[in-house]
């Protein structure tokens, strides 16, 4: 049995990761994490739990030999309860979903939970790894500062740089829900004073030639390019956009996989940038980065790899 954590909204790749467990006669079991609540019939004990989700089936965490932690979303509250005891509600199920993700650590996962928390919670973190092993990172400040951030911006930005929230709060690659990078220039840096409200990072602005997102899978690289020079975000910006496959350089990709093994993950989708100098930037891991345009524009066989990568070494652990 694998068990993979999803939310309630996902499709696409969930499904394909789902027909193609079909055709290796392989049971799995989706977990909505968003639906982790009332919704559901949890009962944890020391060693085990049992679970009826919101459509009735039912899983024993006794028969789960793997685990894809695709997607975390928020616990969704019901609209029934009182202001008053929401904070409540979230603590506790929160809990609850962390005592009954860890009961499964003895299992392999696609990414060790504790390794995606520790790498997905700390950007900085991510570019001091990058540069370890040999990859261009940009300049970078995370602050709440304004002189701090001013002094940066007249010390390396040469008058443009980008600023950008920490966390991820986008839903889809399409640009639904998503707060883009801004570009910081001489006349907007007077506003800069309101930073303290929500602290960001900045770094200069880069021109670019095109972006590149890779998907990293236990040694083996699935990476897409798309034609944007000209915007910092192309998933808000409008125009005609297109994926194509792109060959990394071999020296990218050992210093790719050898970060990504000091991270201690097996899969992740990478940001990087071909910039007009002629370098590779390192932008940041996502652990849990979207990856369903690459298979469904340039038919890379991303949610297959997966499942193989979970089937063997659930057969190895057995």
């Amino acid at each position: 049995m694998i068990l993979c954590i999803t939310h309630s909204q996902d499709f696409y790749n969930i499904d394909l990761f789902f027909n193609y467990l079909n055709t290796k006669n392989i049971p799995y079991f989706r977990l909505n994490s968003d639906r982790l609540n009332h919704l559901q019939k949890i009962s944890i004990q020391e060693d085990f739990f049992l679970l009826t989700d919101e459509s009735g089936n039912t899983l024993d965490s006794r028969t789960v030999k793997a685990v894809w932690h695709r997607k975390s979303w928020g616990i969704s509250i019901p609209e029934e309860l009182d202001e008053t005891y929401a904070k409540i509600f979230l603590k506790e199920y929160a809990s609850l979903r962390y005592n009954l993700l860890t009961l499964l650590e003895h299992v392999p996962w696609i990414n060790p939970l504790q390794n995606e928390n520790k790498i997905d919670g700390n950007k900085i973190h991510q570019l001091k790894l990058a540069k370890k092993h040999n990859l261009t990172v940009p300049q970078t400040i995370f602050s709440n500062d304004p002189e701090k951030i001013t002094e940066f911006f007249r010390q390396s930005c040469s008058g443009k740089m980008i600023a950008k929230l920490h966390g991820a709060i986008s839903k889809s690659m399409g640009g639904e829900n998503l707060l883009s990078t801004h570009i910081i220039d001489e006349d907007s840096l007077e506003y800069i004073g309101d930073i303290e409200y929500c602290p960001m990072i900045f770094q200069p602005y880069i021109e670019k030639e095109y972006e590149l997102r890779i998907v990293y899978l236990d040694g083996e690289f699935f990476t897409g390019k798309i034609n944007n020079s000209e915007h910092t975000d192309w998933r808000v910006a409008q125009g005609d956009y297109f994926w194509s496959r792109y060959a990394l350089p071999e020296s990218i990709k050992a210093n790719l996989t050898s970060m990504m093994k000091e991270m201690d993950l097996y899969i992740g989708a990478i940001d990087m940038i071909k910039s007009r100098d002629g370098n590779y930037y390192f932008l940041e891991v996502n652990s849990q980065g979207e990856w369903g345009m690459l298979q469904k524009e340039l038919g890379f066989p991303i949610a297959e790899r997966i499942a193989d990568n979970l089937i063997k070494r659930m057969k190895t652990n057995e």
